[in-house]
């Protein structure tokens, strides 16, 4: 089915037309099924997820936002249920195995929780000095870094239009102001 396709059914099924649901649940079953397979569940907690996901749909259908994109919505939220019961699953696994039951423990002794816990605070500790350092860098340097490191990163022109800087000097600036957060860090000792 193509997008446009499904975008008309979708906004059928939500206006209370059965034929259109029909469709969609025939059209889009595959897809379903596609995730599902891709994540090995038993064929118990395939259907399970297979009906969950229907259901979440039948659910939400009116909150679609972008209805040519319901394959996109139903093959994430397969996925989602999918992850979800390979979770419960491995939560508990009855065996009668003696091999399994006498298997030393997944648990962290003291001693590597110790060493965890003391480089998760060195991670903390270079985390908290690079901030302080970066604060130390000309407005413009720490604005160019603050935006390059968001999430999704934004593009040239993005940055371009946002900063007032020229597309073609975005790079060379980035570089010196990284050679002067390094060489701040280096003076620190943190690096």
């Amino acid at each position: 089915m193509d997008r446009t396709e499904v975008g008309a059914l979708v906004q059928s099924a939500v206006d209370g037309d059965a034929a259109a649901w029909k469709a969609l649940v025939e059209g889009m079953s595959p897809l379903v099924w596609s995730v599902v397979r891709a994540h090995r569940l038993s064929d118990a907690d395939g259907h399970e997820v297979y009906q969950t996901v229907w259901f979440r749909f039948a659910q939400n259908l009116g909150r679609i936002r972008e209805p040519d994109k319901a394959g996109s919505w139903l093959a994430s939220t397969t996925r989602h249920e999918c992850l979800k019961v390979l979770k419960a699953l491995t939560r508990l696994t009855l065996t009668d195995d003696p091999r399994v039951l006498d298997r030393a423990s997944d648990d962290r002794t003291p001693e590597e929780s110790l060493i965890d816990s003391e480089e998760a605070a060195d991670r903390a500790e270079r985390v908290r000095c690079l901030w302080q350092e970066l604060e130390g860098l000309g407005e413009r340097c720490r604005q160019l870094l603050r935006v390059l490191v968001a999430s999704p990163p934004p593009s040239y022109g993005e940055i371009s239009a946002a900063l007032g800087i020229a597309v073609g000097s975005i790079g060379p600036l980035r570089q010196r102001c990284l050679r002067r957060l390094r060489a701040r860090m280096d003076a620190r000792g943190a690096a």
